[in-house]
């Protein structure tokens, strides 16, 4: 412990304004360092949305990759380009508990039913845990293909993008590529 008149010595040394200085940024320092909640929240928001719009884009350009893939293999097709456009972003479906609650009484019947997330701990922090992850839906598909000006051809392009996106055919389009 430090004697009283050594104390004495050093707030007289110092002083005793800059001793209360030192002492406000040492509290300030303090409170600044601490994380704000509200901010790694919104962080985290800002992550998730970014992951899935990055998931999203992965996975349309994968789908767009294995199209063009596929359709240089069909006869007359020839050189190809593909866009497609998803209606939404991929979803994750959580698993929930339902505990079931009825309680029966002369005069009256009440059912209670309550449906909690199922959460896990992953990397220090608490997750829903996901059941199974829904790839975004196709709305619609544009080819741009060499042979795009055959008829025949452009039928067996718009069914087999039909059948592969599970898509109705006129959400499908099938235009010529220029010669260059």
């Amino acid at each position: 412990m430090i004697d009283k008149k050594k104390l004495q010595n050093i707030i007289e040394t110092i002083g005793i304004r800059k001793l209360l200085l030192i002492l406000a940024l040492g509290i300030c320092l303090m409170v600044f360092s601490v994380p704000s909640p509200e901010k790694s929240q919104k962080e985290d928001a800002a992550k998730e949305t970014q992951d899935e719009e990055d998931s999203t884009d992965d996975y349309v350009r994968k789908q767009e990759e294995r199209l063009v893939k596929a359709l240089k293999q069909v006869e007359g097709v020839g050189k190809v380009k593909v866009m497609i456009t998803v209606k939404s972003s991929s979803e994750a479906v959580v698993n929930k508990d339902s505990p079931y609650e009825e309680s029966t009484g002369k005069e009256e019947k009440s059912v209670k039913e309550d449906e909690e997330t199922v959460l896990i701990e992953e990397d220090g922090k608490k997750v829903p845990y996901v059941i199974k992850e829904l790839q975004p839906e196709v709305e619609g598909v544009v080819v741009v293909a060499q042979g795009g000006g055959n008829d025949i051809v452009n039928q067996n392009i718009v069914d087999a993008v039909s059948v592969l996106f599970h898509i109705s055919s006129y959400k499908v389009k099938v235009l010529k590529m220029e010669d260059s």
